[in-house]
Parts: C-alpha cells; sequence; structure tokens
C-alpha cells in the first residue's frame, strides 16, 4: 500500500528528470462544460505521456547490479516509451516486448530511443508474458506498467503538482486503465486534500475498475476495441485496487461517440492534440455523467498526447458526426440533366456544404428513371441537419438517414 510519504521520495527522486508540465485554466472548456475547468498537460512530457513519471522512479530505484544488467516492459506505446527513454538517460540496457499490432510509429520511436524492441503476441496480455519469461531467464527486472509501487507512487507526483499549480480545487478527473495513476492521484488527494473528489473515467469497452468495485477485487473483463487504446486493461492491478478503493470517490464510463468528440474539442477549443485516452476526463463532462462538478474547479489529467496519426483523420470525423456537423442522407433524383443541380442548388440554400455525392444507379430500385444518391454534408450542428432535411422534403424530395 504505498502512502504520501512514497510520493514525496518519488517527487524528489525524479526532480530535474521530469517535466513539471503546466496546469492551465480553459475559460472555453469552462463554457462548454459549465465547470471551472484547468487542464493539467501532462502529454506535453518528452515522450509524450504521464508514464514517464513512474518509469523514471522505479528505475531510480534499482541497485546498482540490476541496473547493469537491465530491465523489460511490455507495452503497445506510451510505458515502453517511459522506460525506454529514461532508460537511455541512466545508462540502464531497456527491453521492449509490444504486441504485432502496435503502431509503427512507437515501435520505431521506442528503437530510436535505444530499447531492444521484441515484437510478439496478439496484444498486451501476450506481450507481458513474453516479458515475464525473459525477466526469469535472462536475469532482468520486469517493470510492470502499473501493478507496481514504485511506478505508482512516480504517477502520483502529478497530483502533487496539480494541488500546488490548481489550489482550492474542488475534484480532479483521471483516466482509469490499470488503476495506477488514479491511485497514485488519490492518495495524494485523500492525504493533503481530502475534500477534493477524485474521479475516474473509464471507457465502456474496458471497463475493469467499475467491474472490481462491483466484485470486491479485481476482475477480468472482456475488451472491445476502443480509440482509449491506452486504457485497454481487461483486469486492474492488485496494487492499484487496493487503493483505488479507498481513494477514488466515483468511476464513470464513456462511449466512443464521447471520446471522439472530446478529442474534437480539445483540438478545437484547446488547440490540444490528445490521444483518446487522455480526452476521457473531457468525455465524462460532455456526455453528462458528472453533472454533480456545475461551478466546481475541477482539474482533467490530459496525460497522454500519442495519437496515432493515421487514425486522428478517422477520429476527427467520427467526432464530427457525433457533434451532428457531418451528416450523411439518401435522396433520389429524376435522372436527367438538371435533377442533380437542383438537389445541390437546395443543400447550397441551406448554408450546408457538400462533402460527397455517391450516385447509385443499380440499387436505385425499380423506377429507371431515378438515380439514388448518398450524400455526405457539412453543416453547423443538429439544428441545422434538421433545416437541410426540411427543405429537401419541402422541394419534394424523399430523405433517407
Amino acid at each position: 500500500m504505498i502512502a504520501l510519504d512514497d510520493v514525496l521520495a518519488a517527487r524528489e527522486r525524479i526532480r530535474g528528470g521530469i517535466y513539471e508540465s503546466p496546469c492551465v485554466e480553459s475559460i472555453p472548456l469552462s463554457q462548454l462544460t459549465g465547470a471551472r475547468i484547468w487542464c493539467k498537460l501532462d502529454y506535453l512530457q518528452r515522450t509524450g505521456s504521464f508514464k514517464e513519471r513512474g518509469a523514471r522512479n522505479a528505475l531510480l530505484r534499482l541497485p546498482e547490479p540490476q541496473r547493469r544488467r537491465g530491465v523489460v516492459a511490455a507495452s503497445a506505446g506510451n510505458h515502453a516509451l517511459g522506460v525506454a527513454y529514461h532508460g537511455s538517460l541512466l545508462g540502464i540496457p531497456v527491453t521492449v516486448v509490444m504486441p504485432r499490432f502496435a503502431p509503427l510509429i512507437k515501435v520505431t520511436n521506442c528503437r530510436a530511443l535505444g530499447a531492444t524492441v521484441i515484437l510478439d503476441g496478439d496484444d498486451v496480455g501476450d506481450a507481458r508474458v513474453h516479458a515475464v519469461a525473459l525477466a526469469e531467464r535472462d536475469g532482468l527486472v520486469f517493470v510492470h506498467p502499473f501493478d507496481d509501487a514504485d511506478v505508482i507512487a512516480g504517477q502520483g507526483t502529478m497530483g502533487l503538482e496539480i494541488l500546488e499549480q490548481a489550489p482550492d480545487l474542488d475534484a480532479v478527473v483521471v483516466p482509469v486503465g490499470g488503476g495506477g495513476l488514479v491511485a497514485g492521484i488519490g492518495t495524494v488527494m485523500k492525504a493533503r486534500a481530502p475534500h477534493v473528489r477524485v474521479i475516474g473515467v473509464e471507457p465502456e469497452a474496458a471497463a475493469s475498475l467499475t467491474a472490481a468495485l462491483a466484485a470486491g477485487a479485481p476482475a477480468s473483463v472482456p475488451l472491445s476495441p476502443t480509440l482509449a487504446d491506452g486504457l485497454a486493461v481487461s483486469r486492474v492491478g492488485d496494487l492499484p485496487f487496493a487503493a483505488d478503493r479507498r481513494v477514488v470517490d466515483r468511476v464513470v464510463t464513456v462511449d466512443e461517440a464521447a471520446i471522439a468528440l472530446a478529442i474534437l474539442r480539445l483540438i478545437e477549443l484547446e488547440k490540444s492534440v490528445v490521444e483518446g485516452a487522455g480526452a476521457t476526463p473531457l468525455a465524462a463532462l460532455i456526455a453528462g455523467k458528472l453533472p454533480e462538478l456545475a461551478g466546481r474547479k475541477v482539474v482533467l489529467t490530459l496525460c497522454g498526447g500519442n495519437i496515432d496519426t493515421n487514425m486522428l483523420g478517422r477520429v476527427l470525423d467520427v467526432g464530427l458526426v457525433a457533434d451532428g456537423r457531418l451528416t450523411r442522407f439518401t435522396v433520389s433524383v429524376i435522372d436527367r440533366p438538371g435533377g442533380l443541380a437542383r438537389l445541390t442548388a437546395i443543400i447550397a440554400s441551406t448554408g450546408a456544404s457538400i462533402h460527397e455525392l455517391t450516385h447509385d444507379r443499380t440499387f436505385a430500385g425499380p423506377r429507371l428513371s431515378e438515380v439514388r444518391v448518398v450524400c455526405v454534408v457539412e453543416t453547423s450542428g443538429p439544428d441545422h441537419v434538421a433545416r437541410l432535411h426540411d427543405a429537401l422534403r419541402g422541394a419534394g424530395f424523399d430523405v433517407a438517414t
């Protein structure tokens, strides 16, 4: 069980090697959510996530003979990057086992940081099994991403910074995967500012802490694909859970549409590119999951920015759809000159912008004089979509959504 003294010691240990990221007030997010929002920008760490805190603390706790021998970690991204980076700074050999599906950019970055990268397994669980076997075979220390007291204490240093940077706060909202970050931050809050509500957020596709709290012990849950891939943990750690059940006041879940919309809002309003896991605190507020925070001073821990650039465009499109700013519908048009022009003129008259039009003659139905047109249109929101549909129906078009 970690205590405040462990986190305080970790802070002194990692001081100078970790960026003390800013925690700034956000006027646009406050206006959006109705709470007084402050954002802890830990995605600004050198490798793009809070994982560096726990990784550096764990590495510095190693005895000298073990430092010379090296460590092994298993991760699909952020933990691997954190261990690789601080291993290189401290002169500790690092081997990272990553699943075969790991994003190529993260594999490349780990190698660029000097780590030996092994690709094995279909998921992080498989990679972890291989990493533990390597540790036992070669006498290496396995650095667990969350079920490790030194790692949890290192992550908790973010909580100390938050209390200094955003005094008099009422709540802190934290993403939850394996449970280590919220355990560390919660330990600090309950020791230093027990009135502060500690709220965890999980994706619906990986609600492992929710399941553990319901069962009274860590329990495995089935995983589904999620934009918050950094939180896709099927079972919370034993050590984090022992702390979480004492220091976490509430846990909520968010769906994929809310996560995508939160990523979009952060880019548009805060000019911050944050990965799905890091966007879940905002997702919880904009999805209406935390109405009790209205008017309260709330810190959102934006703790990861390593979104796959190949996925970012698709995520933004999903966010635009969730926001009612990208809509798709089908209409039938007379298949003769002027039919399509009439359709596009009505769309333009409402102020909407055509993103894509697709003709479908083969499956348009038995009326050979008509062609089906699938329209993807940019709008300003749901009300605009409704006005567009009304205008089309008023002009005699049969609109199918």
